[in-house]
Order: structure tokens, then sequence, then C-alpha cells
């Protein structure tokens, strides 16, 4: 008689740091701190440097290139990831990072400043979709909230140090030492990290699926890049040629933006486009709030710089820490769920946000503000981020997250801008009116609102089970 066969043991789950994932996840964690290392401490000496090379004007298209840029090079890392795996856009974004450090800090005028944060935008968008598409290559879908928690604590320790440091920098020495010292402090992880990229960790790219439509052109990509560069920089003046290039850059916008994104973004169809769509609601109230308080409380409030840097310091720490949350929760919980709950939050930040701008409101009310709106961010983005990865078509995790790169980025751009359009129409405000302030803030109530609304709709699509495979458009 043949022995039975013992019953097979169940396996005990992987987590992020078994020998199993252990490389990808140390590849991504570095990624990301040395990104938000770099990100966090250059954006502080930017107007340092547009004054020293006498582009104060230009400093709009300084500040902002970098987001227009990260449009395109979404995309490009997108569709890369897509071909060949996610592994070679992440490692050619990380060397470009570091290159365009080196030209930024070389810069003999505000042009090639400008220029060089163009590249490090590119740069900036291929990690981030790399990154968001080699997680749902290496890891399975259990994994993935934890691994999205963990990227946004990879960003704790350079917000808390990379501001302070680099501004005491560019104070006791020069703005340019910032940007060639971030270069030489990451030059070397970033060259391991490639080598562990080309080595040991190689996310596979997935089989081409047959229901693939075409990708889109790089034009349209170059097209929107550009559209929204030309909004920002029309939005630094108010004289004919600045109004004239917000045109051209809105109209460009409203004629190739669309065509990145998946079929039925605009009307919020449910599964991927309505996902989409979320991500730059909730990142266009996320950001403003981030851009106009701040100035409140500096320009209206004369509060410190440094009780400003807390502001920021405590959003970082919040959004990771909601975030580690999120990650923990049980698998069964449904993420759309979450999403609703992210954005009410983000709807309480902005009614903090405009009661913080009342006359004879303490400052520390309009600063909550930010750090309520990040625990909302960290909530709903990686559920986000984890639901449009389960929505994608097979073979398509780079396209989606390319997708909800660029609707982040649109949505920071739009919001924000329409928001200071409201803002800058309060005629003779001066640093005792509020009022701007309030109706800009309380403008911010319809894309959060709007965000709740929709919230339901970006979980399963009845009928399929899983997700919308129609609903992807290139």
């Amino acid at each position: 008689m043949t022995a039975t066969a013992p019953a097979t043991t169940a396996k005990t789950p992987q987590g992020l740091f078994s020998r199993q994932y252990a490389s990808a996840t140390a590849v991504f964690a570095t990624v990301m701190f040395l990104t938000g290392l770099a990100a966090l401490a250059v954006v502080p000496t930017l107007p340092t440097a547009a004054q020293d090379l006498d582009g104060v004007a230009l400093f709009p298209l300084v500040a902002g290139c970098f987001v227009a840029a990260s449009l395109l090079g979404g995309v490009l890392g997108g569709h890369w990831a897509d071909r060949s795996g996610a592994h070679r856009p992440l490692a050619a974004g990380m060397v470009l990072a570091v290159a365009t450090l080196v030209v930024s800090a070389a810069s003999t005028s505000v042009w090639q400043l400008a220029a060089g944060r163009f590249v490090d935008g590119v740069a900036g968008g291929m990690i981030a979709v790399a990154v968001n598409a080699a997680i749902g290559q290496a890891y399975p879908e259990r994994l993935q909230p934890r691994a999205l928690a963990l990227m946004s604590a990879c960003w704790i320790i350079p917000s808390l140090v990379g501001p302070p440091l680099a501004g005491l920098v560019a104070e006791w020495w020069s703005w340019r030492a910032v940007f060639y010292g971030l270069a030489a402090l990451t030059a070397l992880p970033a060259l391991a990290v490639v080598a562990l990229l080309h080595g040991r960790f190689r996310p596979a790219a997935p089989e081409p699926s047959k229901d693939a439509a075409p990708r889109p052109a790089l034009l349209f990509a170059v097209a929107v890049s550009v559209g929204a560069a030309l909004g920002q920089y029309g939005a630094s003046g108010w004289d004919t040629r600045h109004l004239l290039f917000a045109a051209v850059g809105l109209a460009l916008l409203a004629v190739f933006a669309t065509r990145l994104l998946p079929s039925g973004t605009v009307r919020a169809a449910r599964g991927l486009p309505a996902t989409v769509l979320l991500r730059g609601l909730s990142s266009g109230v996320f950001f403003t709030l981030e851009a106009l308080v701040p100035l409140m409380l500096v320009t209206d409030r004369d509060v410190a710089p440094v009780v400003t840097g807390l502001a920021f310091t405590g959003a970082a720490v919040a959004w990771a820490a909601s975030s580690w949350v999120q990650g923990r929760l049980p698998e069964r919980t449904p993420r759309h769920r979450l999403v609703v709950i992210g954005a009410l939050i983000q709807v309480a930040a902005v009614v903090v946000a405009t009661a913080g701008s009342a006359p004879g409101a303490h400052p520390a009310v309009a600063a909550s503000s930010m750090v309520v709106a990040a625990v909302g961010m960290g909530l709903l983005a990686p559920s986000l981020t984890v639901l449009s990865l389960s929505h994608a078509p097979a073979g398509r995790q780079g396209y989606a997250s390319s997708a909800m790169q660029t609707t982040q980025n649109l949505g920071q751009i739009l919001v924000l801008g329409v928001a200071s359009a409201v803002f800058h129409a309060f005629p003779a405000l001066g640093p005792d009116d509020a009022a701007g302030y309030g109706a800009a803030f309380a403008l911010l109530l319809v894309p959060g609102v709007l965000a709740v609304l929709l919230a339901p709709r970006s979980g399963n699509v009845p009928g399929t089970g899983r997700d919308d495979r129609d609903g992807c458009r290139t």
C-alpha cells in the first residue's frame, strides 16, 4: 500500500522584506528616498537662484516647468514600462535626474536653470510612473498597499532634513552648492540602483495584451507639456503677452490632454476612468492648499518661515502615517470606501483653511489645514493607485500609471491656476485683507465635493467583477 503524501502545509504569506521581495523593496525604497531628498531640497533654493540669475520675473516658469515636463516624462515612462518592463525607465530616470542637477548647478542664465528643471521634470515623471508600474509588476495585489505606504514613508526623513539643510547651505555658501552637493550625494546610490535593476531585480515586462489599443503619439505628450508650461508662464503676468501665452496653453491642454487619458475620464466612467479623474481632483485640492496656505501665512500673517516649514513637515508626516494605516487594513477592505473617506477629510481641510483665512483667526488654524489634507491624501492616493493597477488591462500597468500621473499634474496646474485667478480677482488686496484667500479656498469645495460624490465610481465595474477593460483608450 502506497503511503499517503502528507497534506501540503499552507505557505506563510511573503512580506515586503521576505527573500522573494527584498531586492525589489530595497530598490524602490532607495529610489523614493533619493528622489524625495532631491525634490524637497531643491525647491526652497529656486527663488535665490532666480534672483542671482536676474530672472525673478520668470520664476513662475522656473518653478512650474518641472510639473509641466513630468507630464511628458510620465507618458514616456509608462509606455516604456509596458514595452520592456519598468526597470528600464526607472534606471534611465535615475541617471537623468543626477545629470540635470549638474546642469542646473552650472546655470549661467535663468533660461538654463529652467531647462534643467524641465529635464528634471521629465526624469521625475519617468521615475514616478515606473515605480508604480514596477510595484504592479513585482508584488501581488495584497502587498501593493503596503509597498505604496513604504514609498510614502521614504519621504519622511527628506522632508525633515532636506529643506532646512538646503536653506542653510544656500545662505552660508551658495545655491549652486545645493545642486552640486545633491548630485554628488545621489550619484553613487543612483548607480547602485541602476546596477541592481539590470542585475538581480527586474520586474518582468508583461506579455502585450491583444486588446491593447495603439499607444498615444509622442506629439500628444509634448503638446500637453508645452501647454502646461505656457499656461504657467502666462500666469506670471496680466499684460497682453502673458494672457496670449495662457490662452495658447489652455487651448493645447483642451485639445490634447484627453488623448492621453482613458476614454470616459471626463464623464467619470466607472473603473479606470473615474479613478484617473479622482487623482486629478484630489491632487488639485491638496497642492493648491500647499501653495496658498504658506503664501497667506507669510504675506498676510507675517508668520516666520520656520513655522511654515513645520507645517510642511507635519503634512509629510501625516501623509506617511495615514498611508501606513491604509496599508495595514484588512485585505477585504473596499478600496473605494477609503477614497470616499479621504475625499471627505480633504473637504474638511478646505473648510478649516477657509475659516483660517478669516481676519483674527490664529495662523495655526490655516496651517493645520495642510496636515488635515495630508491625512486625506495618505488614505486616498495609495488606494487610487491600487485601484488603477487593478483596473488596468493586462500588460498596461504602465499606461494606467502614466494616466494617473498626467491627471495629478493637470489637476495641480488647473485647480491652482483657477484658484490663483480668483485670488487675484480681488482688487486692492492689501496685507490685511484676506478676502482673496478666503474666496480661493472656498473654491476648492467644488473639486473636493465632486471627488466625494464620484469616489464610489472608482470601485469594481458591474458585470465584470473586476475592471473596465474597454475603458482604456490610447
